[in-house]
């Protein structure tokens, strides 16, 4: 590097972190990703102005990613611990019917139901996720394995409770939460940004989230470093478990029944949000962040190609090839950062 005389060795040294800084910005999956999402959403509006950029649309898409928004967030938790987690569709729907089961057994249309819902959706979310992490972490079983056969047991659960009929929520919550905006935005998008930021910081910022990359990262080091890697590992599943029991009850009140089988492929739906997102299926990498774009990629592709006409199978080719193309820089980055 060339110096300047009479130039600080200071400045010189905040120009070198500040073209750092710069350079892993430019090379982050994050951006390129974010720029990817934005030309897709000026793309659709200037080819349908009247139809895909109005306030109406982009309303109701955000509302519907909200859900499956809530679901990738905890799956990037799991993920950058290195781990998986494919009972997250199956937990949704059994939390819906522990949620819609509870408040029939009060009165559904009754207060005290309002409040019993949430939380028997959001504590059996958390009893099934506690168990994933518990027999991963301590029987030393690959999570696939272990949430494959959760999610199973969940599903066939759902269909054991309910005789394989959907269930229906009360109008209360249907027409209430299920409605209900404010300043013009759904109550479920309030919910899950609300949850959104929080977990943002909870990862970026906080112990709970350096122990989660540590463990990404290198599990032997982080666990000589003093991190309680088993105990931190019922923590993240269970996290991810409960999420997917809120997202459970936010879907029971969205849609006014628990959709026993309408949410087969979400854990898929899930993964490749968070990959897309720039997450790596490797540990130790990704966030909260990348997961939102990530979510919103396929939401907006659906969107405009049911708007301008396109066969839906299309959105699902598109959606593939970006996941196989994030997976592959992924790998590029890593094989990289070896050299």
């Amino acid at each position: 590097m060339s110096v300047k005389v009479g130039e600080p060795v200071g400045a010189r040294r905040e120009d070198v972190r500040g073209r750092a800084v710069l350079e892993r910005v430019a090379g982050s999956q994050v951006v390129w990703i974010a720029l990817i999402l934005a030309a897709m959403v000026v793309v659709f509006g200037v080819l349908r102005p009247h139809s895909f950029a109005t306030s109406f649309n982009l309303l109701n898409l955000v509302s519907d990613a909200a859900i499956l928004l809530l679901l990738a967030i905890g799956m990037t938790f799991v993920i950058v611990t290195s781990g998986i987690d494919l009972s997250v569709g199956g937990v949704l729907v059994f939390s819906a019917v522990t949620a819609a089961k509870a408040m029939s057994a009060v009165g559904a249309e009754s207060g005290t139901a309002l409040w019993l819902g949430p939380l028997a959706a959001v504590a059996t979310g958390l009893a099934w996720g506690a168990l994933n992490g518990f027999v991963v972490a301590y029987g030393r079983i690959p999570a696939l394995i272990v949430t494959l056969g959760t999610l199973g047991m969940s599903l066939g659960g759902a269909l054991l409770i309910t005789g394989g009929v959907d269930l229906r929520a009360s109008s209360r919550l249907n027409l209430g939460l299920g409605l209900d905006k404010d300043l013009g935005v759904p109550d479920l998008v309030w919910i899950s940004a609300a949850v959104t930021v929080a977990l943002a910081v909870l990862l970026a910022q906080c112990r709970f989230g350096r122990h989660t990359y540590a463990i990404g990262s290198n599990t032997e080091a982080a666990r000589r470093a003093g991190v309680r890697v088993e105990r931190q590992l019922v923590k993240v599943y269970g996290l991810a478990g409960l999420l997917a029991g809120l997202a459970g009850y936010l879907s029971l009140a969205k849609y006014g029944i628990t959709g026993v089988s309408a949410h087969s492929t979400d854990n898929l739906q899930a993964i490749a949000a968070v990959v897309i997102g720039g997450t790596s299926l490797f540990g130790g990498v990704g966030t909260v962040l990348g997961t939102v774009i990530g979510v919103f990629i396929p939401a907006v592709l659906q969107n405009g190609f049911q708007i301008l006409g396109v066969k839906p199978f299309w959105q699902q080719v598109v959606v593939g090839a970006v996941l196989i193309v994030a997976v592959y820089l992924d790998q590029w980055r890593r094989r990289a950062g070896d050299h």
